[in-house]
């Protein structure tokens, strides 16, 4: 109800595209089948008009904002938008004391918070009270992860509804839904666009439906129009339009990949320059430091791991730093972080060993612990012969026993191989020394069972 006076006062031919076509209903939503539909959530939501606090997390043009417009405009509710970017503690609390107002009425209210990830602790801490007693049903909108940018205690009154990326079927129909509204618009204007050009933006866009909206609203803006009022947007064109775009920096677009896959390279190739250039990059473009920082945290895994086990404290305490200095001061931490990654040896030994591990669960499914392993709490699982045959490392010399630690159908798997760089090498010649002491133990085991065979 207050969505449609609200855009009814709208001036519609200052407002760009992307806000001209956004959908209504529910039946003019385009894309995320796994929540639309007979039997899905939001048709579900909807037809039993039962709905409890969401967050709807996906990225950018993917409509977790309409998903909750078209929710609240189903419920007989009061709806209230915020943009965590404008609002602050003031206007929380003022939603609060209006929604205390019309709840002694029987009115439910309904907070919608868009980028909610921007939202600090303060302000996460002021809305949890009310969502946990009702006084107001939360929709949030983020493209961050929730588990890193909204406060747990919040999050576990929350449910989290994933988008996707818009589908390539799904982006050309919303394409061609706006070529229509440009016909509908002015009937005298004929818009071409070949089918070619049409593919190579809905390509480019990464699943992102306003962004393709935005590029094209300047093609056609930028496009000659003829004498017969033709205007034909030519690969020339839409080049122009996509650059003008990409100026804008699109947080999810393929700018933003290609940024932050060149700071990974150049992490990887050990140039410290690159990397600094390219973080650099991102954050002056208005990236948040703390994406980097958590790309930082991954790396230190996967491509340095453990030739400097201290690379990934350094990550972390990094991150930490930002979140208490902020901007721009915590900038530094980013930059400190980047070259002790760059400089630090590489290894990307546990990555390997992960997709090999996944690759053997994924394959032999739940096998069943050996019993020489199980702990045994009670009488009835020792008699059951859980940790029979265990045997205790701290008894044996060295701390080292040769004893099987895989599910007999694996049999005996190495996962972790070591490279001969950094502190990686210190653990080759651990593992080198204490599998030469395995094999000299399990040959003594050998001797004396060989014996003892004899001797019987």
């Amino acid at each position: 109800m207050g969505i449609e006076k609200n855009r009814d006062k709208e001036n519609m031919r200052t407002l760009p595209l992307a806000e001209k076509m956004r959908p209504t209903t529910v039946e003019m939503f385009a894309g995320q089948h796994h929540l639309m539909g007979e039997g899905k959530l939001i048709n579900t939501i909807l037809k039993k008009k039962s709905l409890s606090s969401l967050i709807f997390w996906g990225p950018p043009g993917s409509g977790k904002t309409t998903l909750a417009r078209l929710i609240a405009k189903g419920m007989d509710a009061s709806f209230v938008q915020h943009s965590a970017v404008l609002a602050g503690v003031k206007d929380i609390r003022k939603t609060i004391e209006d929604a205390q107002k019309l709840r002694k009425d029987g009115i439910q209210t309904i907070l919608m918070i868009d980028e909610i990830h921007r939202f600090n602790k303060a302000q996460q801490d002021a809305l949890l009270p009310h969502v946990e007693s009702g006084i107001v049903t939360l929709l949030g909108a983020t493209t961050e992860n929730p588990s890193f940018e909204v406060i747990p205690p919040l999050l576990s009154r929350l449910r989290v509804v994933r988008l996707n990326p818009l589908a390539l079927d799904d982006l050309k129909l919303i394409l061609e839904r706006a070529i229509d509204f440009y016909k509908k618009q002015s009937p005298d204007i004929q818009i071409n666009m070949p089918d070619n050009l049409i593919s190579s933006l809905i390509q480019i866009v990464n699943g992102d439906a306003r962004s393709m909206l935005t590029i094209f609203e300047m093609a056609v803006a930028i496009s000659p129009m003829t004498d017969d009022n033709i205007i034909t947007i030519d690969d020339n064109i839409l080049k122009e339009a996509v650059q003008s775009r990409s100026l804008l920096y699109d947080k999810a677009g393929e700018e933003h990949f290609n940024l932050i896959s060149a700071l990974h390279k150049s992490l990887r190739d050990s140039d410290p320059d690159g990397a600094l250039y390219w973080a650099y990059r991102m954050i002056i473009a208005g990236e948040t430091p703390l994406y980097i920082l958590r790309r930082l945290i991954r790396f230190a895994s996967e491509d340095i791991g453990m030739a400097d086990p201290n690379a990934l404290t350094l990550a972390v305490s990094a991150l930490n730093a930002f979140q208490m200095l902020g901007e721009p001061e915590g900038r530094l931490a980013v930059a400190q972080a980047v070259v002790y990654l760059a400089t630090a040896p590489k290894s990307n030994a546990l990555y390997m060993a992960e997709k090999d591990i996944i690759s053997d669960i994924d394959n032999y499914g739940a096998l069943p612990v050996p019993f020489h392993l199980r702990n045994a709490p009670t009488s009835l699982m020792k008699n059951f012969g859980y940790g029979k045959g265990y045997e205790y490392a701290h008894h044996a010399p060295d701390a080292i026993v040769d004893q099987e630690h895989f599910p007999k159908e694996l049999g005996k798997r190495i996962y972790y191989k070591p490279v001969q760089r950094g502190f990686e090498s210190t653990i080759q010649k651990r593992l080198k020394f204490w599998n030469e002491l395995k094999e000299k133990r399990r040959a003594e085991k050998g001797r004396h069972e060989h014996e003892k065979t004899n001797c019987n």
